[in-house]
């Protein structure tokens, strides 16, 4: 793992490519969220450097991908103990660069990184193939699944070396290489975990070496996780080449609270839910529709809860949230809730309504949890992915009509349902447009089982087979006897 030196006041980052840093004539600047200052460099890469790492991930496809899945699994297993044994100096990386909470990146973040390579590494192993016998004609025809080659794989600033190894970890399990591409905004993490020849990273924008990366002829597959805008995008540039694509995107997800829930249980995990990581989760509900009977006191006391989710220094052992990833983001967030009041909505807490106070130095992009009312279903701020702490809390009546709102976005990616009758719970859970429907819980996940979502939240499941199928070639292979 490289060392945390910088250049005077800056840390300055290096591409990993063909298991060597390669440095980068051109570079972009990094902020700390929590002070808006610059304080790191990151490469601005083009595309002489991922024709760089193409290459390199090439001359290492051979021998990996001839290694067995026991073998490969020994290297991940490795990953991960890399990880833990620097599960803190990660956590202060992750929290500075993306200006989360410390608590969440040394809970959340950086555990989960070290388990995706822990759980593809075992995943890998339990995989069987097909076979089929045609007696009558004396045949017997099976199946067989290679690696694919290069895997291109982009990933987001949310949650950053979390969805990068979710990424790496199958790619390279089933015997591929790599050339990854973190966002700009967030790449301290990636930067500090490498594994020689198999990974590649590259630094940059979107535009310059995520497009280079997806227009490159000899990276067949790409996985990305990000917006639905810049989805469309990638769909665009890779068609010529008929690429194999995998998209988790965007979500604008709701929870349906019934009369009879468990309302002590509900408040406390939908806050949560709302405002985990600033509200910056794709998962995160940003729609709460209550059952008109209780939402009076639902309403109240989700209020009060919301308060109480502290948003403070991101190194405060206290701080449940910390800062927005950039200003950029921060003003279009308030834009949304400037929106709602705009159309009548009503703010109940957070912004421009409550106080925030901060040590003098961090100046940064902060935004209280922010509770908004009286919005109807078309506006913006309950069709559109906000991406922030902001979440809309509107009565509804009957289960029809509770679903029936809740499926009335284009996106469809996740979905939470509160209620202790398990007949409704089922039909309502099987009627929501979603790919994953929590019901009495939020982000409980079996990593076994698919994950993506459905309409404009994405293409392809990601998870233990679903990524094994994503990242390998399957061949039917017919013998006559």
């Amino acid at each position: 793992m490289p060392k945390m030196a910088d250049n005077r006041t800056h840390l300055i980052l290096e591409n990993y490519i063909g298991g060597k840093f390669v440095p980068c004539a051109r570079h972009i600047d990094s902020y700390d969220p929590s002070t808006g200052e610059v304080y790191c460099r990151v490469p601005d890469s083009d595309t002489e450097e991922v024709e760089a790492a193409v290459k390199a991930a090439q001359e290492a496809f051979p021998d990996w991908s001839s290694r067995s899945p026991a073998e490969r699994g020994k290297v991940l297993h490795k990953l991960a103990d890399l990880i833990d044994a620097h599960l803190e100096e990660f956590a202060q990386a992750e929290s500075k660069d993306q200006g989360k909470a410390i608590t969440f990146a040394r809970t959340v973040d950086i555990p989960r990184s070290a388990y995706n390579f822990r759980f593809f590494a075992s995943s890998i192993l339990h995989h069987t193939t097909d076979c089929s016998q045609m007696d009558h004609l004396g045949c017997m025809s099976y199946t067989v699944r290679s690696p694919v080659g290069v895997a291109g794989l982009i990933s987001p600033w949310n949650l950053p070396l979390y969805l990068l190894t979710w990424k790496i970890a199958p790619a390279i399990a089933a015997g591929n290489t790599v050339v990854a591409k973190p966002s700009e905004m967030t790449s301290v993490t990636a930067w500090m975990m490498h594994a020689p020849g198999v990974v590649n990273i590259v630094f940059g924008t979107g535009p310059r070496a995520g497009d280079a990366l997806v227009s490159h002829p000899d990276v067949p597959l790409i996985s990305f996780t990000g917006s639905t805008a810049t989805a469309r995008v990638i769909t665009e540039h890779s068609a010529p080449y008929c690429k194999r694509l995998s998209l988790e995107l965007g979500g604008k997800n709701p929870a349906l609270v019934f009369q009879d829930a468990d309302l002590d249980e509900c408040i406390a995990t939908t806050v949560r839910s709302s405002f985990s990581n600033q509200g910056e989760i794709c998962l995160c509900t940003s729609r709460i529709f209550v059952e008109r009977s209780i939402y009076p006191e639902f309403l109240k006391r989700f209020v009060e809860a919301a308060r109480q989710w502290k948003t403070g220094v991101p190194t405060d052992n206290g701080s449940y949230n910390g800062a927005l990833i950039s200003k950029e983001h921060l003003e279009k967030v308030r834009g949304y809730v400037k929106l709602a009041q705009a159309e009548g909505g009503q703010v109940h807490c957070g912004e421009g309504v409550d106080a925030l106070d901060l040590p003098e130095r961090y100046r940064g992009f902060f935004m209280l949890p922010t509770v908004i009312s009286d919005v109807a279903d078309a506006s913006r701020c309950m069709q559109e992915e906000i991406f922030g702490p902001v979440t809309c809390v509107v009565p509804f009546d009957g289960e029809d009509e509770a679903v029936r709102r809740a499926n009335g976005v284009r996106y469809g990616l996740s979905a939470t349902v509160w209620s202790r009758d398990v007949g409704r719970v089922h039909r309502v859970a099987r009627g929501l447009q979603a790919g994953l429907v929590w019901t009495n819980c939020w982000l409980i996940r079996d990593l076994n089982l698919p994950f993506g979502g459905v309409k404009d939240s994405g293409i392809g499941r990601e998870g233990a087979r679903d990524s094994y199928h994503f990242f390998t070639e399957v061949k039917t292979i017919a013998v006559k006897h």
